[in-house]
């Protein structure tokens, strides 16, 4: 049976810092530039989750979508829209992994790849920060 590939997006506003409690002022900013400034920076993030499977043949979908919705809703809505990512994410608190697209988008694979059901695959989880900047974590990679 053939299969296609589903891709949902949701937007949410965060902001975040890129900073390393264990370098000076002068190295934060010599890695991270404006991104380490004290009181971090905001973006409209955009999250696309890409799913494959076969088209059911009683609803002609690859997914349910108010599934899919509900799923990020729950893993990425909720603990991402109108915060500030290294205050409220334990896994990206200052002294642990720096808030970058490609380590959001590695987080939220891990919280919504739980949540698929079988018979549906995560493809790709792809966070873009603005027009020209996005990291697409892969489900082959």
């Amino acid at each position: 049976m053939p299969k296609v590939r589903l891709t949902r997006a949701v937007q949410f506003s965060a902001a975040h810092r890129y900073f390393r409690p264990d370098w000076s002022d002068e190295q934060n900013r010599g890695a991270f530039g404006a991104c380490a400034n004290e009181h971090g920076h905001g973006h409209t993030y955009k999250c696309f989750v890409t799913v494959l499977g076969p088209i059911s043949q009683d609803t002609s979908m690859v997914f349910d979508l108010a599934r899919l919705d509900e799923i990020l809703r729950e893993e990425v809505l909720d603990p991402l829209d109108h915060q500030h990512i290294n205050h409220v994410i334990p896994e990206f608190h200052y002294g642990q992994q720096i808030p970058t697209a490609e380590a959001l988008a590695a987080y939220l694979w891990g919280r919504i790849v739980r949540r698929i059901p079988d018979g549906v695959e995560l493809i790709s989880v792809r966070v873009q920060e603005g027009p020209d900047l996005f990291a697409e974590y892969c489900a082959d990679e």
